[in-house]
């Protein structure tokens, strides 16, 4: 008998509402994240029952889970329009490859926009106006993102001229690389707006998430029968799918004997929001046999300190990258985790990020802290190392990796040697190579990289054009991997996006344009 999940505030538990409501807020008046009231169970025959099974059949089980306010029908009919052979490449969805003895790839990058966003994405505009069928007396959404780069792209995609919708993606103007740029820029489709931003990814975030909790803002979007949501991490319509492909990476192990029933295995995430790997968590959790979630972040490295020694301190360096996605400081999906490892403690939640609002600074209990190292291990990886390996890996096992699996690879075998796990692995590679030609050149070629970090390649579209596919063409010249179908359109494709804006004028551009 399936029970009707209810959703909690991470900052007020009184706050109950279900999980369509849920993913049309995505995130609750008072500024928490909206959670499930309970982890659904899952025992290892369960688990072993889904082995073979599709990847659409595994992710209707899973979903119905978690959302007992759909039907099946309306769930059937969501997950079979978000992962169709039109739109994913391969006929596994996320496929798992051998990268060398029991170390497996799983690629979540074989969708529309070459990145693991597209496994949420392309599902989430779905259960969205669902959601809003269900629980929104009418209403249309204003989608707001936040993006560091690859989410901006695959929310433009999976929202594209998706009814009673508008969706509108601030992204930091210097800080993608020159294709995210161009596959933004050039979005097409009637309800589509993108804007650059002076500044960085958490600039773009803090002004998103104010924006959502201003009272005056949501009474002048429901004068017009609008409401806010969100496509970033923060809405747990986003997070859900997610688990999925990590329930789904374990069964494909299984079917193909790689693993025996109940063996554990590590999963290796690159992250800079913490959404991917707290999916994980949250399949851990379910009971999928994990034994460690190795989190890895690039020279932006607040998430392994947190790890180590509990300490969030915002008060540090920010570093713009060759791995754009992970360039954050503040990591909002922290939030559910703490909320968790606290025992749902909602007061303690309310007052750390209280603390983190006023002094840019928390830390956590020394009881949390070590319920959190029993699940999580935190490591980074620099520049140098990022390079390094992206070149010894293709050279050694004629892999390709894009700069942020570069970094979770690295990690990984920084951990192997620290603590000699050679528990099966599975790191989650998160884009396609292709999606950062500038630095995957640069790395196989050892020279120096120079089209992402002039200060003028953002101002000169002509420029990005000509460097990279340039790149790409160099690219593919060296490794004889195929470029990207949707990559190579953009040659063509026109830019209808150029404006840039201060963080602080984005309330001001809303309120022109969509308010």
């Amino acid at each position: 008998m399936t029970i009707n999940m209810q959703y909690k505030s991470t900052r007020n538990n009184n706050i109950k509402v279900s999980s369509a409501h849920a993913i049309m807020q995505g995130i609750s008046n008072e500024g928490g994240l909206f959670v499930p009231e309970n982890i659904p169970a899952m025992s290892i025959d369960d688990i072993q029952n889904l082995a073979g099974k599709s990847y659409t059949q595994i992710a209707d089980i899973i979903l119905t889970k978690y959302l007992t306010d759909f039907t099946q029908d309306e769930l059937f009919d969501c997950i079979q329009k978000a992962y169709t052979d039109d739109k994913f490449y391969s006929k596994d969805i996320a496929p798992v490859e051998k990268l060398y003895e029991n170390i497996h790839m799983l690629e979540l990058w074989h969708g529309p926009t070459n990145a693991f966003k597209d496994m949420a994405l392309q599902l989430m505009p779905r259960l969205l106006t669902t959601s809003m069928k269900k629980v929104g007396n009418g209403k249309k959404a204003v989608i707001l993102v936040a993006t560091s780069g690859d989410t901006g792209k695959a929310a433009l995609e999976g929202f594209m001229n998706v009814e009673n919708t508008q969706i509108i993606v601030f992204y930091p103007a210097k800080g993608v690389s020159s294709l995210q740029y161009l596959q933004m820029v050039t979005q097409e489709g009637n309800n589509t707006a993108v804007c650059g931003i002076k500044g960085n990814f958490d600039d773009a975030q803090t002004a998103v998430k104010a924006i959502f909790t201003d009272e005056k803002m949501r009474k002048q979007l429901s004068v017009q029968n609008k409401v806010f949501s969100s496509a970033n991490s923060i809405n747990w319509g986003r997070l859900v799918p997610q688990i999925v492909y990590y329930i789904t990476a374990y069964c494909n192990l299984l079917s193909n004997k790689k693993i025996a029933k109940n063996e554990k295995i590590n999963f290796v995430v690159p992250t800079g929001n913490f959404g991917n790997i707290l999916s994980a968590y949250y399949a851990k959790k379910m009971g999928l046999p994990i034994n460690k979630l190795i989190c890895a972040s690039n020279t932006n490295n607040i998430l392994t300190d947190f790890i180590n020694d509990g300490e969030y301190n915002c008060n540090r360096e920010f570093f713009t990258t060759m791995s754009p996605s992970m360039d954050i400081i503040i990591s909002s999906n922290l939030e559910r985790l703490i909320y968790h490892l606290s025992n749902r403690n909602d007061e303690y939640v309310k007052h750390i990020y209280g603390k983190l609002t006023q002094d840019k600074y928390y830390k956590v209990e020394s009881d949390l802290r070590i319920k959190m190292q029993e699940d999580f291990y935190g490591g980074y990886c620099d520049e140098t190392q990022t390079k390094n390996t992206i070149k010894r890996i293709f050279e050694q096992h004629n892999y390709l990796l894009d700069p942020h699996t570069a970094v979770g690879v690295k990690v990984y075998e920084d951990y192997k040697l620290k603590t000699q796990d050679n528990t099966t692995t599975i790191i989650t590679s998160t884009a396609n190579p292709y999606k950062f030609p500038e630095s995957v050149v640069a790395s196989l070629t050892n020279t120096q990289q120079t089209a992402q970090t002039e200060d003028n390649i953002l101002k000169t579209p002509q420029s990005i054009y000509e460097t990279s596919f340039k790149l790409c063409e160099q690219l593919n010249a060296i490794t004889k991997k195929e470029i990207p179908a949707g990559l190579k359109s953009l040659q063509n494709a026109k830019i209808r996006f150029d404006n840039e804006i201060e963080p602080t004028e984005m309330r001001k551009y809303l309120e022109d344009n969509f308010c």
